[in-house]
């Protein structure tokens, strides 16, 4: 029997939206699906720590037995964190979790659609999904990238996932009229790497100039597109360069070898590269997360200023 249709969002998230205040939806793949058992519970608390830190209201977004869920309750957490058969739910299986009655963890992509429509307009997240290699053959692009075209709302991440075509997924940022800013930096970041090697299109210095954007957008209605605001790891946490490229290679192998595909891609590799790195891409990944949520509380707090909230401390 279908379940409901309306989210269920928490009493904090739901007065935060109320009053006006920053609030940043936090996907929840990252924990059922990107971190190991019992780290990744830790971690859960530790990321709405650093979003409550920074002056916001954090709204973990899941489906639990076919609800959604904007905000999660201890209780919920620990469920997520610690069940097996937690879906990972991209946009496209939103609406088949919630009519078969499934329990699963939303993607960048489904996040950014759900925090939309409960009215949350920031939101941060690890790395974007993007342009898989060899997509000229495979057309494995991420749904992230479409969803964030058509979605306003301000993404916060470490920039695409390394595994990916870099170059291709600005590319198709461009082409959707996605606006990407590198956060006190030129370049744009490589997840477990400070420089991908590319260009950030645009810089901001603070967390205000971030909001002023986002809000600028949204007044004048020139597009519906989102906004990447890409946070790069310091250079002297990011996952060692000569380790990164060996990883890389060795997993793109694996994978070709175990015949993984779609959107098994990055939860496979992410293992490996857990697997493999000696706890360094573990730390790194942990450490990137935190400062994405970081970031987007004051992002959050900024734009609720401008929009006619409480004022930023």
């Amino acid at each position: 029997m279908p379940s409901s249709l309306e989210p269920v969002i928490h009493p904090d998230v739901l007065e935060a939206l109320h009053a006006g205040r920053g609030v940043v939806a936090l996907e929840s793949t990252i924990l059922a699906h990107g971190l190991p058992r019992g780290d990744n519970r830790r971690v859960a608390a530790q990321i709405e720590g650093a979003v409550l830190e920074a002056g916001a209201v954090p709204a973990t977004i899941a489906v639990l037995d076919g609800v959604i869920h904007v905000g999660l309750t201890s209780v919920e957490l620990d469920r997520l964190c610690g069940e097996d058969d937690v879906l990972k739910l991209s946009s496209r299986d939103v609406g088949v979790a919630i009519a078969r009655g499934r329990t699963g963890a939303t993607t960048v992509a489904s996040t950014a659609v759900l925090a939309h429509r409960a009215g949350i307009a920031v939101f941060a997240t690890g790395g974007l999904g993007g342009v898989h290699r060899g997509a000229s053959e495979t057309f494995d692009v991420s749904a992230d990238l479409g969803v964030i075209a058509r979605t306003p709302v301000l993404v916060v991440c470490a920039g695409v996932k390394s595994i990916l075509d870099v170059a291709g997924t600005l590319e198709v940022l461009e082409t959707l009229s996605v606006p990407v800013l590198g956060y006190r930096t030129s370049r744009f970041p490589g997840f477990y790497l400070s420089d991908s090697g590319h260009e950030a299109p645009w810089q901001v210095d603070s967390a205000a100039e971030a909001a002023a954007v986002a809000h600028a957008r949204r007044v004048l209605g020139t597009d519906s597109a989102g906004v990447v605001l890409a946070n790069p790891l310091p250079e002297g946490r990011q996952v060692d360069p000569g380790l990164h490229a060996r990883l890389v290679a060795e997993g793109l192998a694996l994978l070709a070898r175990e015949g993984v595909h779609g959107k098994d891609v990055t939860p496979r590799l992410l293992e490996f590269f857990h697997e493999s790195s000696g706890g360094e891409s573990l730390r790194a990944n942990v450490e990137l997360v935190l400062a994405n949520a970081a970031l987007a509380g004051e992002v959050a707090v900024e734009l609720a200023a401008l929009e006619g909230g409480e004022h930023a401390p």
